[in-house]
């Protein structure tokens, strides 16, 4: 891909950064300030995709010529949106929900350059093993859950939970790499690769 268009990634997550710096070395990282929450009658693939777009939008004004990537990630078991856990009660509470489950992790993705805004939505189905109350515990004290949707990380050490994953990895990560790049081969970015 050209780099001769400057790129923002308006997310502190630093594995979105990571999954980022696969398609751009050069972008920078303006954290949106917006509050995550869903509205009534709103569903987790709207939800995501409306904070996609009010994350990259929000982040506009500061960068208004440069490409911004907006990213929102969900995990919804049995119909619950499991956010990231407030506390260590809640993080065990949605581990054990999880635990033998399949589950869906939704990512909301918006690029906006100028006017132009591109917003689109992924869905990965993961399924966990069952968990006992020690590995749970054992989990919960890594730290690893307490900053992350569902309270858990697919790359980190709950890799070793996951049964199955059927659709894009890199979804469950937070950034759907090729949904991403998709979009910024579309002719109204720029981009090409």
């Amino acid at each position: 891909m050209t780099e001769t268009i400057p790129w923002v990634l308006a997310s502190s997550s630093p594995r979105r950064r990571d999954l980022l710096r696969l398609l751009c070395s050069n972008f920078e990282v303006i954290p949106s300030q917006i509050e995550e929450c869903q509205q009534p009658g709103e569903s987790p693939f709207q939800m995501v995709q409306r904070l996609a777009k009010e994350k990259a939008t929000a982040v506009r004004q500061f960068r208004p010529e440069s490409v911004i990537i907006g990213a929102d990630t969900v995990v919804v078991c049995e119909g619950q949106i499991l956010g990231k856990p407030a506390s260590p009660e809640e993080a065990r509470s949605m581990l054990k929900k999880l635990s033998g489950r399949a589950h869906e992790v939704i990512t909301g993705l918006c690029v906006v350059k100028g006017e132009t805004v591109a917003v689109d939505a992924v869905r990965t189905i993961v399924r966990f093993n069952l968990l006992s109350e020690e590995e749970i515990e054992a989990y919960l004290a890594t730290g690893e859950p307490f900053d992350k949707a569902g309270a858990y990380a697919t790359q980190g050490k709950a890799a070793r939970f996951v049964e199955s994953i059927e659709g894009c990895f890199f979804n469950v990560v937070g950034l759907p790499v090729s949904l991403l790049y998709q979009i910024l081969k579309r002719p109204e970015f720029l981009l090409n690769g």
